[in-house]
């Protein structure tokens, strides 16, 4: 198995997308065997007393917090370094913890259309991809 681990965040999935492009232009046979997997780092780390929630996006945070009640205590991982070791290992790395998910052939198809799209020689495909999802952007790390 590759797996390829990257922050939860905006960066992370830009660093994402630019490495299963490199393995579906240049290593494709990986990915056409379901050799490749991705890692799911939470966002979030809630945390109530002793009890521990680790959670993956912005809505699963609101309904757990929301079940927790009260008084719960809100890390963000900003990125994999943000987390102890201790934390990483239980959330990300455990074999019989973590979140993969297998890329498939036309998850990669899609990376490589949209590296071709904002890091292409082609200025008007980035414009207007730009154009149409400026207004959908949420959280923006500059």
């Amino acid at each position: 198995k590759v797996i390829i681990m990257t922050d939860a965040d905006v960066d992370g999935s830009h660093i994402m997308t630019l490495i299963l492009t490199f393995f579906y232009r240049h290593m494709n046979e990986l990915v056409e065997k379901g050799h490749v997997y991705v890692a799911t780092p939470p966002l979030y780390r809630l945390q109530k007393g002793k009890q521990i929630n680790y959670v993956y996006s912005d809505p699963e945070k609101d309904k757990v917090v929301a079940e927790m009640g009260e008084k719960v205590g809100i890390q963000r991982y900003k990125g994999l370094g943000e987390m102890n070791p201790k934390q990483l290992w239980e959330t990300t790395m455990d074999p019989n913890e973590r979140k993969l998910k297998q890329v498939t052939v036309e998850d990669a198809v899609a990376a490589d259309q949209m590296f071709t799209i904002l890091m292409g020689d082609e200025v008007e495909p980035r414009r207007a991809f730009i154009e149409k999802h400026a207004k959908d952007v949420v959280n923006l790390d500059v």
